[in-house]
């Protein structure tokens, strides 16, 4: 039995991306509720913490739309 890596299966990226999108979002959603609760502190880290889920998810959604068109190019 050899240890060959297992080949590259790209098909369902887009899908996982776009997931992983939804999951961030409701992240950003839940940690703005508790907002309310945190002090100044705490608000000011949540503010960054979602500011860079922000940028990951434009990082994402421009990973999605590349995957998308290498999709239908056939992953030439």
């Amino acid at each position: 039995m050899s240890n060959r890596p297992k080949p590259d299966d790209r098909s369902d990226n887009v899908e996982k991306l776009q997931d992983m999108v939804q999951n961030t979002i409701e992240n950003i959603e839940k940690a703005e509720e508790t907002m309310q609760f945190a002090s100044p502190e705490e608000r000011e880290k949540i503010r960054e913490k979602n500011k860079r889920r922000e940028e990951a998810i434009a990082a994402m959604r421009a990973e999605i739309r590349d995957e998308a068109a290498a999709r239908e190019n056939a992953y030439q």
